[in-house]
Formats: C-alpha cells, sequence, structure tokens
C-alpha cells in the first residue's frame, strides 16, 4: 500500500502566503515526479507544479513567480512555498507520486492524496 498524505492548507488574506507538504509512504521502492494539482468541484485536477527526482521543475503560468516547489525523494516528500495569493489561488489543492513503483512489482503508478483546502480572502 501507498499513502499520500498533505498539511498546510488554510485560510489567508489576499497577498498572503501558505506552505503545504505532503509526504508520500508505504512500500515505496521508487517513484519519478511529486506534484501538486488543483481542483474545482466537478472539474479535472490541473497542475500546479511538479518536481521530478532529475530535478526537473514546471509550474503552471499562472504561478510563476509566485509559488516555489521542493522536493526531497529520499524522503518523498514535496512542499509547495505560495506567496502572493490572491482569491483566484482558492481551490483544493492534491498531491500526487507519480511513477511510483511498488517494491516486488514492475508497473508504475499514480497515487494521490485526499487534498487540502486553500482558502485565500480578498
Amino acid at each position: 500500500q501507498v499513502q499520500v498524505v498533505e498539511s498546510g492548507g488554510g485560510l489567508v488574506q489576499a497577498g498572503g502566503s501558505l506552505r503545504l507538504s505532503c509526504v508520500a509512504s508505504g512500500d515505496i521502492a521508487g517513484l519519478n515526479a511529486m506534484a501538486w494539482y488543483r481542483q474545482e468541484p466537478g472539474e479535472e485536477h490541473n497542475l500546479v507544479a511538479r518536481i521530478t527526482d532529475g530535478g526537473l521543475i514546471e509550474y503552471a503560468d499562472s504561478v510563476k513567480g509566485r509559488f516555489t516547489i521542493s522536493g526531497d525523494f529520499s524522503k518523498n516528500s514535496v512542499s509547495l512555498q505560495m506567496n502572493g495569493l490572491n482569491s483566484e489561488d482558492t481551490d483544493r489543492y492534491y498531491c500526487a507520486a507519480e511513477g511510483v513503483r511498488r517494491k516486488g512489482y514492475i508497473s508504475r503508478s499514480h497515487f494521490w492524496g485526499p487534498g487540502t483546502q486553500v482558502t485565500v480572502s480578498s
């Protein structure tokens, strides 16, 4: 089994900052990337930021210059520092462990956390 757990969401005023953290645990032999997504009810997940085990990073255009993703693949953890938050950043944020290879398995899968709510008040 693989578990993904996020923390750090909450309510913040516009212009403020939040830091989201995520840890993947369980029978993980390796993984390719960890990422943050956001999702509004009834819509698909949209990528916010991703970091690979090789150090490649990508951001959604809407968060470039404001959000910073960092990862520690020795601990299967990732963080998202969010600065300059505005009301459009309000959403539920999900952490994903991508390309996870479980011990004893050959294939890879993605695993998702339950999400953490970020609400920005104007």
